[in-house]
């Protein structure tokens, strides 16, 4: 919903889809209220399949039909109830905004222009956009400077990790060959010819 207002040639625009702290209460109170309902309309339907043989039974069902139609229309009552003030909550909101709005399209005065031109004079409010923008450089800067860091850390880890290994596999290897040539030295093999 767009609430426009012409105010001595400027227009104010206030969006209320989703922004506004009444709508969003307006539909907490309607799925409140929805959940109830259905609740209740379930449990006239359960009331369909019970079986009443006696009269006591069936005076018992229509007393419960009619506590559950109670409920229902309570929890409708109550909804409305509420509608009500959600409407004014909700004006006085949209009237804020406005207000709000309003405030910032006044007119500035005198010594606010004074101010501005001096301002503007003296580019004070250029230096401090290059500032901003110097801060921002240096922060992403020493961002991608830590991460770097880290990737380098990570790397020099790896490689190590991979060092120890192929010296784990080297010295294996050895001790293995160096125990087949004991096993070689130890037996001797024999060629007799008779």
């Amino acid at each position: 919903m767009n609430v426009n207002i012409n105010t001595s040639g400027l227009w104010f625009r206030s969006l209320a889809s989703g922004g506004l702290k009444s709508t969003q209460q307006k539909m907490e109170r309607q799925a409140e209220c929805e959940n109830k309902i259905t609740f209740f309309e379930n449990q006239k339907e359960s009331l369909k399949n019970m079986q009443c043989d006696t009269l006591e039974a069936i005076e018992r069902k229509l007393e419960m039909l009619h506590s559950y139609e109670d409920q229902i229309t309570a929890a409708k009552q109550e909804y409305n109830n509420e509608q009500m003030w959600h409407i004014m909550d909700e004006a006085k909101e949209r009237g804020e905004k406005i207000a709000e709005e309003a405030e910032k399209m006044k007119p500035k005065t005198e010594e606010e222009r004074k101010e501005e031109l001096k301002e503007e004079a003296l580019q004070t409010e250029e230096k401090g956009e290059l500032t901003e923008s110097m801060e921002e450089i240096s922060d992403v800067v020493e961002e991608v400077s830590e991460e770097l860091l880290e990737e380098t850390e990570e790397q020099m880890i790896e490689q190590a990790e991979d060092s120890a290994d192929a010296l784990i596999d080297q010295k294996v290897i050895k001790k293995i060959s160096e125990e087949e040539m004991r096993a070689a030295k130890i037996y001797k093999r024999i060629d007799l010819y008779i």
